[in-house]
């Protein structure tokens, strides 16, 4: 199964446990597959970026490259109109539409609510989870 990670997720999913660490955890263990574009793999790299001013002594480019390297890498598509309220968010819509993807995991409240736009589920982590782990 291809999904789409928000940033959130993924960095608490790297600091953290509960669902997060257990969607890292399945796409470790090759039970779920992850979809970035260039501009996610960069919004991931500047929210790292601030964790480690935030967190001194904590590098996770290590693991951002691992992201990077097993994830299917695809161009993200030129949506028609913007679509969610924050126009930041429209990157993993354009994701997962290029990735053909139907599932984007987050808990971002913009992104939740446009859930089922052309046909892409946005489910919270927990939701994942308990639906399909």
């Amino acid at each position: 199964m291809r999904i789409v990670l928000d940033t959130n997720v993924l960095m608490s999913g790297i600091f953290f446990r509960g669902p997060p660490y257990w969607i890292l955890q399945a796409w470790h263990e090759e039970r779920v597959q992850l979809a970035v574009c260039l501009e996610i793999l960069a919004e991931y790299r500047q929210a790292a970026v601030r964790l480690s001013q935030r967190y001194k002594g904590i590098d996770i480019s290590s693991l951002l490259d691992l992201v990077a390297v097993h994830s299917d890498i695809v161009q993200a598509v030129l949506l028609p109109r913007p679509v969610c309220a924050d126009r930041n968010d429209d990157i993993f819509l354009a994701c997962a539409l290029a990735a053909g993807t139907r599932i984007i995991v987050s808990g971002d409240r913009h992104l939740l609510a446009v859930s089922d736009w052309a046909g892409i589920q946005v489910l919270r982590p927990k939701t994942f989870v308990d639906e399909f782990l």
